[in-house]
C-alpha cells in the first residue's frame, strides 16, 4: 500500500486536526508477530504473539514512563490527537484490501519481512549478472527487527540514520505503515516524535521554498503547538522518509548550501539533505526507504546503517502470512456468506504442503506482494465473489498497489512510469513465450527483450534501474530440477497478463506497421498543401496525371489504417484460435487450473506418465477481454498505460467477429465455462448478448460449480432473452447458495437437470421458489440422485402446485421411502400438467407404490409413473403390472423389464438408468434388483411360444447379465 499517494497532499492539511472517533471503537485487536534469533539461523520458530487493543490511552503512560519531553498538558494533548488521527490515515485500507472482510485490518495479519543489515562494501560492489540477482539473501547473515534499526552498530556507536531498501513488492511501504502503527499504540517507546513524510508528496511541491516547520504544521495541524520544541527532542524525535527514489538529491555544498534553521524557508529536497546532512536538527533520529537504484543519491557517510528487505526468504514467514490472511472469520466480503473454517483450514493446509515441497510458489512468495497475490486469488476462486470482481481486476489491482505513481528514474526527463516500462519490456518477452507456446526463458532471452532497440546512454541507464528495482518482481529463478539458469515468470497468470497487455497496448508491432505508420503521418501532415498546389496545377497546365497523384495522395493514410485493421484482425483470430485449441478440450477449466497450480494439485493429463508436450496459455485470451474492459483501462490509464477508447472498440469489434465464427460450435463442459468466463472478464452484456445469441444448450455436466462459477454463469447468462432448451448441470457439486445464484439462467431453462449434487431439503426451498416465479419456464425438471428426503418432496409439492410449466419430474434415487411416496400421492392431484412421473430406486414398499400408482391412475395428465428397483414383493410387483393395464387410459406404471410374457418397451430406459449410476448406486442393492429382473425375464421367456418375443427376452437378458457381470455378479 502507498500510502503517500492514495489521498491528495491536501488532505494532509487542517483536516488531520479534526478530532476523531475512539480508536477503540474503530480500531480491532492487533496482532504482533516477533521472530528472535535462535542460533546461527536467519529464524527461528515463531514466537506467541502479543495482542493489544489499541488503546491509545495506553500509549501514552507508555512514553510517560520513558521521559517527558512534552510536560505541558496541551503539548500532551496535541502529541495524542496527533497519535490518533496518524493511526486513522494509516489504518485506511485500499479498496483492494475490503474483500477480505469489513473488519480486515491489517495489523491483525502482518509479518516483518527479513532485514537484512548490509555494508557500504557490497553496495559498491558492481552489479551481479542477471543469475545472481534473483538469488536470496545468504543464510549466514544476521536478519534485524524493526526495533533493533536504531541499535548502537558493531562499534557501539550511535545509530542515527538508517536507510532500507529493497526491489518493488519486498514490503517497504508495509513496513513503514506497520512501524508508524506501532508508534502510534506505544510499541515503540524509543520515540517521543515519530514524523513521516512520502517523498513522492515532497516531490510534487517542485522548487517553491518552505520551511520544516511549515512542512510539518500543513500536513499535521496537532504538532503545530510542539513545533518550537522539536530542536529538544533529540534522538527521541524519528523522521520516515518513504520512497526516497521520488526525490533528486544533491549533496554538493554547490548545489544545495547549509541550513540548520527548521524555520528557513528551502525546497525540499534542500530540507531532506541538510536532514540528512545531519546539519538541521543533528540529533533527531532518520529511517530512509528507497529503491536499490537511489542507495547512492545519500553519501555513506551520512548513514549508520543499511538494511535490505528482503521479503519472506522464510517458508515459514510464507506460511504464517496464508494462515492469518486466510483465516479471517469473516472473509465473506460482506455478502453474508463466509467460507466453512474447514475450507479455510484445507486452503492452508494444501499450500502450506505446496510451500514445503519447495516447488515454485515458495520462489514466487519471496516476494510478500506475490503472497497476498496468492491470497486474493484464492478469495476469489473459493470465497463468494463482490460484483464487478474478475480475475483480471486482481492482477491490475495488483499492480495499481505495488506501481501506482511509479515513475521508473525521477532523474530522467522522461518521467517514464514504471509499469510503462515493465509492459513494454517484460510484456515482449511474455507475449513471445505465449507464441512459441513456453513458460521457461534462458539468461539470453531476458536480455534479448531488456536490451532491443536500446541506442543512447539514457536508454541504458533506464534498463540500469529497472534491472536493480523492478527485474526481481516480474521473474524468478526456476527451481524445477533440470532447469537451472533458467527463468519464469514470478506467478505463471502473470506471463499471460502481461501478454495480453502488450497486445492491447498495441506495442507488438511489425516492421510494416512501423514504416507504415510513418509514412502515413508524414503524408497526411503535408498533403493538404501538396493537394492545394496539385489542385492549382491541374487548372493551369493540361497534365492528367495530377488528378491520379492527388487521389493517390488520399489514399495512402486509408491504406494504412485498413493495414492496421488487419492486424487487429489477425490478433483476435489468434486469440480466438487459442481459446477453442482442441488439445485442451478435455482438460480442466481455467479457474481449477489455477487452484492447482497455487495449491499443488495437478489436473489430469492425456498421457500420465510423461509432462504435457507443449504449454496450455488459456488464460491469455481471457486476460485480453478483461484488459478491455472499462474498469481496468482506467486503472491502467493510472499506472501510465492508457488504451484509447477507439482501439477498444476496434479490438473488440475484431474478437466479436472472430468469435461469431468459431464460437458456435459444441464444446466441452470445461471449455464452455472458459467461453463464458472470458465474457465475464470483458464486463460488456451488449457484446456478451449478441455473441452467445446462438446459445441454446448449456452443459456444464461434471464441472464443479464454486461459487465464483456461479457467478460467471449468472452474470453472463442472467440477463438474456432467449430461452436455453436444457441447461445440465449434473454431477456439478452445487449447493444452495449456487442455486440462488443461478436463479436467473434457470428461469431461463426449458429442461433443467440438476442430477448427482447431493442436494437436500434445505435446497427445495429454492427449487420451490422457481418453480413458483411467474417467469418459470422449465417443462422438464431432473432432481434423481439427490438426498431430497420426504420434507424436500413436500416443499416441491407446494412448487409443483402453483406451477403450470413442468410436465416430466425425476425424483429417482432421491430417499423418499415410503413417507415420500404416500405425501406425493395425497398432493398429486395438486398439480393438473405433470405428464411423466420417475420415482424409481426410492426404497418404497407395496402400500406406498400401490398408493401412488392409484393416484397416478386418476390423474388428469399424468401419462407414465416409473417405479422399479423400489422394494416391491413379487405380489406386489404383479397388483402394479396389473392396475397398469386394467382399463384404458390412466398413467401407465413402469415396475418391470416384462409386460407379461412380453418384453417391456421401457426396457432399454430402466438399463440405461443403471448403467448411468452403476458408479454411484449401492452396488449390492443394485445387484439384487437386477437378480430379481433377470428371474422375470427367464419366467417370461418361459411362459411364451413366441419365437419373437423368446427372442427379445433374450436379448434384454444379455443386457442384464452384462450389467451384473459389472458388478461382479456371476450372471448366471
Amino acid at each position: 500500500m502507498r500510502w503517500g499517494h492514495h489521498l491528495p497532499r491536501a488532505s494532509w492539511g487542517s483536516g488531520f486536526g479534526r478530532a476523531l472517533q475512539p480508536p477503540d471503537e474503530r480500531i480491532p485487536f492487533l496482532i504482533h508477530w516477533s521472530w528472535p534469533l535462535q542460533g546461527k539461523r536467519p529464524l527461528g520458530p515463531p514466537r506467541a504473539f502479543i495482542r493489544h487493543h489499541g488503546n491509545l490511552a495506553d500509549s501514552a503512560s507508555r512514553s510517560g514512563r520513558h521521559g517527558r519531553l512534552f510536560p505541558s498538558a496541551s503539548a500532551t494533548e496535541a502529541i495524542q490527537r496527533y497519535r490518533r488521527n496518524l493511526a486513522e490515515w494509516f489504518s485506511r485500507l485500499p479498496r483492494e484490501e475490503r474483500q477480505f472482510g469489513p473488519t480486515f485490518a491489517l495489523d491483525t495479519v502482518h509479518v516483518d519481512p527479513v532485514i537484512r543489515e548490509s555494508t557500504p562494501d557490497e553496495l559498491l560492489r558492481p552489479p551481479a549478472e542477471l543469475a545472481l540477482e534473483h538469488q536470496p539473501p545468504q543464510a549466514g547473515l544476521p536478519p534485524l527487527a524493526l526495533s533493533q534499526l536504531f541499535n548502537p552498530d558493531a562499534s557501539g556507536r550511535r545509530v542515527q540514520t538508517v536507510v532500507l531498501y529493497g526491489t518493488v513488492g519486498t514490503g517497504k511501504s508495509t513496513l513503514v505503515r506497520k512501524m508508524v502503527l506501532d508508534w502510534c499504540y506505544g510499541r515503540l517507546p524509543a520515540f517521543e516524535l515519530l514524523i513521516p513524510f512520502s517523498c513522492e508528496d515532497l516531490s510534487s511541491l517542485g522548487p517553491a521554498p518552505v520551511s520544516l516547520c511549515q512542512l510539518v504544521a500543513q500536513r499535521y495541524t496537532p504538532l503545530k503547538e510542539v513545533l518550537p520544541l522539536m530542536a529538544a527532542a533529540g534522538s527521541h524525535l524519528l523522521f520516515v522518509l518513504h520512497g526516497l527514489e521520488r526525490l533528486n538529491l544533491d549533496f554538493r555544498l554547490a548545489g544545495t548550501g547549509l541550513c540548520s534553521d527548521p524555520e528557513q524557508p528551502e525546497e525540499p529536497a534542500a530540507i531532506i539533505v541538510n536532514l540528512l546532512r545531519k546539519y538541521m536538527l543533528p540529533e533527531a533520529s532518520i529511517l530512509v526507504t528507497t529503491r536499490p537504484s537511489a542507495i547512492g543519491r545519500i553519501p555513506s557517510k551520512y548513514v549508520g546503517r543499511y538494511g535490505e528487505i528482503c521479503g519472506f526468504s522464510d517458508t515459514n514467514l510464507q506460511k504464517l502470512y496464508f494462515q492469518l490472511r486466510l483465516n479471517q472469520p469473516d472473509c465473506g466480503c460482506g455478502s453474508g456468506v463466509s467460507a466453512a473454517p474447514a475450507q479455510r483450514d484445507n486452503l492452508v493446509q494444501m499450500l502450506s504442503r505446496n510451500l514445503e515441497g519447495h516447488h515454485q510458489i515458495a520462489a514466487a512468495c519471496f516476494l510478500p506482494s506475490y503472497c497476498w497475490l496468492v491470497c486474493a486469488t484464492l478469495h476469489f476462486l473459493h470465497a463468494p465473489t463482490p460484483a464487478g470482481q474478475t480475475l483480471t481486476s486482481i492482477y491490475t489491482s495488483f499492480l495499481r498497489l505495488n506501481f501506482s505513481g511509479e515513475t521508473l528514474d525521477s532523474t530522467d526527463a522522461s518521467n517514464l512510469s514504471l509499469m510503462a516500462y515493465a509492459a513494454r519490456t517484460m510484456g515482449k518477452l511474455a507475449y513471445e513465450g505465449v507464441s512459441s507456446r513456453k513458460t521457461y526463458f534462458s539468461e539470453e532471452d531476458v536480455c534479448g527483450c531488456l536490451e532491443a532497440g536500446i541506442k543512447t546512454e539514457e536508454e541504458f541507464q533506464l534498463l540500469h534501474v529497472f534491472r536493480r528495482d523492478a527485474l526481481r518482481f516480474f521473474l524468478a529463478p526456476c527451481v524445477e530440477p533440470g532447469r537451472a539458469g533458467t527463468f519464469v515468470f514470478t506467478v505463471p497468470a502473470m506471463q499471460e497478463y502481461l501478454a495480453a497487455l502488450y497486445i492491447v497496448l498495441g506495442l507488438r508491432k511489425t516492421t510494416l506497421q512501423k514504416v507504415g505508420k510513418e509514412v502515413a503521418e508524414l503524408v497526411g501532415r503535408v498533403g493538404e498543401d501538396v493537394s492545394l498546389v496539385l489542385g492549382i496545377m491541374a487548372k493551369l497546365l493540361p497534365l492528367r496525371a495530377l488528378p491520379l497523384l492527388f487521389n493517390l495522395i488520399k489514399v495512402v493514410p486509408r491504406v494504412f489504417g485498413r493495414m492496421v485493421g488487419k492486424s487487429r484482425e489477425a490478433v483476435a483470430q489468434a486469440m480466438v484460435l487459442e481459446m477453442f485449441r482442441e488439445e485442451d478440450y478435455y482438460n480442466d477449466d481455467v479457474l481449477d487450473q489455477m487452484g492447482a497450480s497455487i495449491l499443488g494439485v495437478e489436473g489430469p493429463r492425456r498421457h500420465p506418465d510423461e509432462p504435457p508436450e507443449d504449454e496450455v496459455f488459456e488464460l491469455f485470451p481471457i486476460f485480453m477481454g478483461g484488459l478491455l474492459s472499462a474498469h481496468n483501462r482506467a486503472v491502467l490509464a493510472q499506472l501510465g498505460c492508457p488504451i484509447k477508447n477507439l482501439d477498444a472498440l476496434e479490438n473488440a469489434q475484431a474478437i466479436k467477429k472472430k468469435l461469431g465464427k468459431l464460437g458456435r460450435q459444441v464444446l466441452p463442459p470445461s471449455e464452455l465455462l472458459d467461453h463464458l468466463f472470458f465474457h465475464y472478464e470483458f464486463q460488456n452484456q451488449r457484446f456478451s448478448a449478441e455473441v452467445l445469441s446462438s446459445l441454446r444448450q448449456l452443459n456444464l455436466a461434471g464441472v464443479r460449480m464454486t461459487p465464483v462459477k456461479c457467478t460467471v454463469v449468472a452474470s453472463v447468462l442472467g440477463s438474456g432473452r432467449h430461452a436455453l432448451d436444457e441447461v445440465n448441470l449434473a454431477s456439478c457439486q452445487l449447493d444452495p447458495a449456487g442455486l440462488r445464484t443461478l436463479m436467473p439462467v434457470f428461469l431461463r431453462a426449458r429442461k433443467l437437470g440438476l442430477q448427482l449434487n447431493s442436494l437436500g431439503p434445505e435446497a427445495c426451498k429454492d427449487l420451490r421458489d422457481l418453480l413458483l416465479h411467474d417467469q418459470c419456464q422449465i417443462t422438464t425438471l431432473r432432481l434423481s440422485n439427490n438426498p431430497l428426503m420426504a420434507a424436500g418432496v413436500a416443499l416441491l409439492m407446494e412448487g409443483l402446485a402453483g406451477n403450470t410449466s413442468v410436465t416430466h419430474l425425476s425424483l429417482l434415487h432421491t430417499g423418499l421411502g415410503d413417507e415420500g411416496l404416500e405425501l406425493l400421492a395425497a398432493q398429486l392431484d395438486r398439480n393438473r400438467q405433470l405428464q411423466e412421473l420417475n420415482v424409481a430406486y426410492n426404497g418404497a414398499g407395496d402400500t406406498a407404490a400401490l398408493a401412488l400408482a392409484r393416484a397416478a391412475r386418476e390423474h388428469p395428465s399424468l401419462e407414465l409413473l416409473h417405479l422399479y428397483f423400489n422394494e416391491l414383493s413379487s405380489e406386489g410387483r404383479q397388483v402394479l403390472r396389473d392396475l397398469g393395464g386394467a382399463a384404458e387410459g390412466g398413467a401407465r406404471v413402469v415396475v418391470s423389464l416384462t409386460e407379461g410374457t412380453a418384453v417391456s418397451e421401457y426396457w432399454s430406459v430402466i438399463l440405461s438408468e443403471v448403467q448411468r449410476n452403476l458408479n454411484s448406486w449401492d452396488r449390492a442393492r443394485v445387484q439384487r434388483h437386477l437378480e430379481l429382473l433377470l428371474r422375470d425375464l427367464e419366467d417370461s421367456r418361459g411362459a411364451t411360444l413366441n419365437p419373437w418375443r423368446k427372442a427379445q427376452l433374450l436379448r434384454v437378458e444379455g443386457e442384464v447379465r452384462g450389467l451384473l457381470e459389472q458388478l461382479g455378479g456371476s450372471g448366471s
